[in-house]
């Protein structure tokens, strides 16, 4: 299991998981076959209609849009900055078909900060990727499984949204199996057996899962609840953080972004709680920078700030 430590229980802070999935397994085999047998731009002219159809019925993701983009731009959005929120969500998503697959070719990916997984990797010993729902995860899981340009291992949440899990699944085997799942007596096992093999172990930091345990930070102007387990886990590892955003650019363009974010985390017994929030703060403080330069690549579309539901932007 992940560590469970401190803070408020999960259960005000993980309102994504009540969000209805809202693809079936048919509707996914139809957009891939198109994706894969009439091409990329098809697929994605296609995504308009449905991506408008989403936009005026999935009234909690457009009001969780709204409040974030009014955030994130520090002014007022408008539902064409909606529509695109959510079409940079779904182009994304359909990337993945293509990146599952292997073809690298389609996309310019640039890396910055590549070194600092080199030399890691040149200790022998792996280390933590911290990252979040901003941008793709799957660009860097892709380029580090089927490129080998390093050893990756993905703590990975897999029983939300098990429609598309299970067909992204299907389409690469391999990288399924690097998962590790989140709520299994041998969860910490695996992680630790794969930081001392010299994998880095991939997580996402800026959502909720089950009863874990929380911690509330500054995200965009108002107090928003974080997991705290990212920052236990990477304490009992004692093994280096870098943090990591892919950030998609539009048209065929990503960049990954890895950045130091600790050598080794430590947490002192009597203060763990306040060490905790202070270090969760620090990778806050960096994922609002990136939120803020690249504001529709959030891809949280649920309400999540604590006041959300008392104060609704739309």
């Amino acid at each position: 299991m992940i560590p469970q430590v401190l803070g408020s229980k999960a259960s005000d802070a993980d309102r994504w998981v009540g969000l209805q999935e809202r693809g079936t397994p048919a509707s996914l085999e139809v957009i891939a076959w198109i994706a894969l047998r009439l091409g990329r731009w098809v697929a994605r002219l296609l995504l308009y209609p449905v991506i408008v159809y989403f936009v005026i019925t999935a009234d909690v993701a457009r009001r969780a849009s709204y409040e974030f983009l009014n955030r994130a731009r520090g002014r007022s959005a408008h539902w064409w900055h909606v529509l695109r929120h959510f079409y940079r969500f779904a182009a994304t998503i359909l990337d993945r078909l293509y990146l599952l697959r292997g073809n690298f070719e389609r996309f310019r990916v640039t890396i910055h900060g590549r070194e600092l997984l080199q030399r890691q990797v040149e200790t022998g010993k792996g280390g933590i990727l911290l990252g979040s729902h901003l941008g793709s995860f799957e660009v860097l899981r892709t380029l580090g499984v089927m490129d080998r340009g390093f050893p990756l291992k993905v703590l990975m949440d897999t029983a939300h949204n098990q429609n598309i899990t299970r067909f992204l699944d299907a389409l690469n085997p391999v990288i399924a199996g690097t998962v590790i799942a989140p709520d299994r007596p041998d969860t910490l096992i695996k992680v630790r057996e794969s930081v001392d093999a010299g994998c880095f172990v991939g997580m996402l930091g800026d959502r909720v899962f089950g009863a874990e345990k929380t911690t509330q930070c500054q995200f965009l102007g108002a107090p928003a609840t974080f997991p705290a387990g990212p920052i236990v886990l990477a304490a009992m590892m004692h093994c280096p953080v870098v943090l990591f955003f892919g950030v998609y650019r539009g048209g065929n363009r990503y960049e990954i972004c890895f950045e130091h974010f600790a050598d080794e985390i430590i947490l002192d017994r009597d203060h763990r709680a306040e060490e905790t929030q202070s270090w969760m703060q620090r990778y806050v403080a960096r994922l609002e920078q990136y939120a803020r330069l690249a504001p529709y690549n959030w891809f949280n579309f649920y309400p999540f700030w604590d006041s959300s539901k008392k104060r609704p932007t739309h």
